[in-house]
């Protein structure tokens, strides 16, 4: 699954062509963002995301829960439009798959849904951050083309707001085409390919020198 900041202009169809697969989900709203803001659903999610359709106790042996548990949060996960099942097996045999590639998270100006959007942003990104921890700590047991592959950059410059909003669009279409084919279709995975998780943080440092008052932005609290 990948996340990302700004809503869809279009999706693609699914290769399958049973239906249209919508290439993001927009989430715009207190209640939904909610709902997905729990560790095993935003676990589930990103299992079904990388491995693709699999049942309660499939996902559940994966990410250390029981097939209960799962099948009652993947339930949960369905009701808000977030997976989906598969077709074939029935009650916790039955498989479950994501609804869509990707999801777009915005608070916009509802004070309610910007709240939850941070809780739920915040979420990811703790997770994102305890992968990486985990790969500090075990790189050493990669192969060097591996630990020679993988990498930091950090970058600061100056840009207008749509500078900074035409770069993340284009960063976007590089590397999205990739990224769904693969995950849709295992059979275009190359050989030695493995799950590979890439994190583009883009902010501004400081706001512009001429931003009103009621415009500055608040701090967290």
């Amino acid at each position: 699954m990948s996340l990302d900041g700004d809503p869809p202009d279009s999706g693609p169809t699914r290769p399958t062509g049973k239906r249209g697969l919508p290439e993001m989900r927009q989430l715009n709203d207190a209640q939904t963002m909610r709902a997905l803001s729990h560790p095993v659903r935003i676990a589930l999610i990103e299992m079904l995301s990388l491995e693709g359709p699999m049942t309660a106790t499939e996902v559940g042996e994966r990410i250390g829960e029981s097939p209960t548990t799962c099948s009652f949060h993947l339930r949960q996960l369905a009701k808000y439009g977030f997976v989906e099942e598969a077709g074939g097996g029935k009650g916790r045999a039955r498989p479950w798959r994501m609804a869509s590639l990707a999801i777009s998270i915005r608070g916009h100006d509802d004070p309610e849904a910007e709240l939850a959007a941070d809780v739920l942003a915040g979420m990811f990104r703790e997770r994102a951050a305890d992968r990486y921890q985990t790969w500090l700590e075990t790189k050493v047991a990669y192969p060097s083309e591996w630990r020679a592959a993988a990498g930091e950059s950090e970058f600061a410059f100056y840009l207008t707001a749509e500078e900074l909003t035409e770069l993340r669009d284009e960063l976007t279409k590089l590397l999205r085409p990739r990224i769904e084919e693969r995950l849709i279709d295992p059979s275009k995975r190359p050989p030695g390919s493995v799950p590979v998780e890439m994190l583009i943080l883009s902010y501004p440092l400081r706001p512009p020198a001429d931003t009103p008052p009621d415009d500055t932005p608040r701090s967290a609290s």
